[in-house]
């Protein structure tokens, strides 16, 4: 389970003359996200979703605020002042380079993430993708689970044929069109096995059949964890995609970002994308963004 506490990031950043003032990126969110369901967060640019992701990621540290994932935190809120500073160095006297060896590449948290531009390694085959993030993960298993060459060899081939890449193994992404290199992302995320999966607009880049096909593929990739349920938070402009997809749907207002509405979407699956329920839920979302924008709207919200 994922709770997200008061989160709030604060940036300060340089106006046109030259001088510091701030930005508020996300203000007081906080979020429960249960095990086994996938969830979207919508809204405007600029309204911090990707900011909130990165920092569910640990990519980021909230300033203020914390991210607690089946009880443990992710990563505490930087020092903002002296005090603060001097508590945080008394806390953390002791770890020293010997100790953060001893953790090397011990991932707190089974977290996987996908960006929207592949992120993947041009000069590696699809095979070598996913071996590399395998080996990420082989170095800092225990002795006694650590995968061998030929193992690891086999578990990437799995996880690609898992996203119809087994024919494409050998492949350099250059020679993959977008929704193949999107799938390979999606390959490397999964066969680290991870409980959670980050996604940030990761099917933007393609074109509109071919992401339509990748929802479905990624869905059914969700189906298969149930007995070990993945959580999926996902960060998109498509509210068809949002309401398709999710279990949950989190519309963030414009900047500062903070959550709008949270709008469930209990619609059996499989789903029809015609559905009237699912055009419904996209209809009453966009008359959110409507109101937003011109402060009107059609749609009792």
């Amino acid at each position: 389970m994922i709770e997200a506490k008061s989160i709030t990031k604060f940036f300060s950043v340089v106006n046109e003359k030259g001088l510091a003032e701030g930005l508020t990126a996300v203000l007081n969110v906080s979020l429960t996200i249960p095990d086994g369901k996938i969830v979207s967060l919508l809204g405007p640019s600029g309204c911090g979703k990707s900011t909130f992701l990165e920092i569910l990621a640990g990519l980021q540290a909230p300033t203020d605020g914390e991210i607690v994932i089946d009880g443990a935190r992710v990563l505490e809120p930087l020092p903002s002042t002296r005090k603060e500073m001097d508590a945080y160095k008394r806390r953390y006297r002791f770890i020293s380079p010997l100790a953060n060896g001893v953790f090397h590449d011990r991932p707190k948290h089974d977290i996987a993430m996908i960006f929207q531009d592949y992120a993947v390694f041009p000069w590696m085959t699809a095979i070598q993708n996913v071996i590399f993030a395998l080996k990420l993960r082989n170095a800092g298993a225990d002795q006694d689970k650590k995968l061998s060459r030929k193992a690891l060899h086999e578990k990437a081939r799995y996880f690609l044929n898992q996203v119809e890449l087994g024919g494409a193994a050998y492949k350099y992404p250059s020679q993959l069109s977008g929704g193949m290199r999107q799938r390979l992302a999606l390959a490397r995320a999964l066969s680290v096995e991870p409980k959670i999966i980050l996604m940030d607009e990761p099917f933007a880049a393609v074109d509109a059949l071919t992401r339509e096909k990748l929802q479905d593929d990624l869905l059914l990739l969700w189906e298969k964890t149930r007995k070990d349920p993945l959580i999926i938070v996902m960060v998109t402009h498509d509210v068809s995609e949002a309401v398709y997809l999710s279990d949950e749907v989190i519309v963030f207002s414009p900047g500062p970002g903070t959550i709008r509405n949270r709008i469930p979407v209990d619609i059996k699956r499989p789903r029809a994308r015609t559905n009237p329920e699912i055009i419904d839920i996209q209809d009453r979302i966009f008359a959110m963004f409507q109101y937003d924008i011109n402060q009107e709207s059609d749609y009792s919200i």
